[in-house]
């Protein structure tokens, strides 16, 4: 048998919160099967707790409590771990954000800036300097660096990192919102995730046509080995989860529709790497 992995309670709020589970559970020597059973959760749904990848839900948090006689304890630290995890992050995005830590697979449509998991701090900092102008130095670092750890947790050594499927618009290409150079890094950094095979990436060039998301702002579709698949659409200032059956797959057809007038790809990722040459050279793309 594998030995059991520890879990270093420094790391974060949820870790420590799950450490503490942890503890608290063995030490009164009850299996993750018994705490749960009553409830209407899986033992690998507080495993997952446990680890610091999901957080507890207020109703468990309760039943958990009187399982283990720790008088409201967990309850009350459920708001605690909620706050953690959402630091930097919309309140709207609370949801998915957890979701896709667990997803098998993450396909999205980004049509009018990089999306957030694959932007360097530049292009981060260019698009909250345009958006919240009057914003303090120190609030939008937070929002960074929670965008960059984000992208960082999924990406960066992670063996079990979730398939990332991504199709953006060519105008992203064509459009600089950085000086050359760093539009250079920043389509690098791309093209880095897609060779280090991290990511597909495909594009839909400027002369495709209608497509099936010409008016959709960013759409995620999740999708999960042991839970149904979810979609999440993002306008301005405003978020969506939508875990419908019959519209989540309206909106997977209509990602394939869309997947099919995109370029392929290995012509996606020859579009980029000339994009690069150009801005490495002070030139436009074209």
């Amino acid at each position: 048998m594998a030995a059991r992995k520890d879990i270093d309670g420094s790391e974060s709020v949820p870790a420590f919160y799950g450490k503490e589970l942890r503890w608290r559970r063995e030490e009164v020597g009850r299996t993750l099967q018994e705490v749960v059973e009553g409830s209407f959760y899986a033992a690998t749904y507080l495993s997952e707790i446990e680890r610091g990848q999901r957080r507890m839900p207020v109703d468990l948090a309760c039943h958990v409590d009187r399982v283990l006689q720790t008088d409201g304890f967990f309850e009350r630290r459920c708001e605690d771990v909620r706050k953690a995890r959402s630091v930097g992050h919309a309140k709207y995005a609370e949801r998915v954000l957890e979701a896709e830590k667990l997803a098998e697979t993450i396909e999205e449509w980004s049509p009018t800036a990089l999306p957030g998991l694959l932007q360097t701090e530049a292009y981060a900092r260019a698009l909250a300097g345009a958006e919240r102008p009057l914003e303090p130095r120190e609030e939008t670092d937070v929002k960074i660096e929670a965008r960059l750890a984000r992208a960082a947790a999924l990406f960066e050594g992670a063996h079990e990192a979730p398939e990332y499927w991504v199709i953006l618009h060519e105008s992203l290409l064509r459009l600089p919102i950085l000086p050359p150079q760093q539009m250079a890094d920043q389509f690098d950094h791309v093209a880095a995730l897609v060779r280090r095979k991290r990511i597909v990436p495909q594009i839909v060039p400027w002369n495709a046509g209608a497509h099936p998301f010409m008016a959709a702002g960013t759409v995620l579709i999740l999708t999960f080995g042991n839970a149904p698949p979810l979609v999440y659409t993002e306008s301005l200032h405003s978020g969506v989860t939508i875990d419908d059956p019959a519209l989540v797959k309206r909106y997977r057809r209509s990602y394939d529709l869309l997947r099919a007038a995109a370029l392929p790809p290995k012509a996606t990722l020859a579009m980029i790497e000339a994009a690069v040459e150009d801005y490495r050279n002070g030139k436009q793309p074209n």
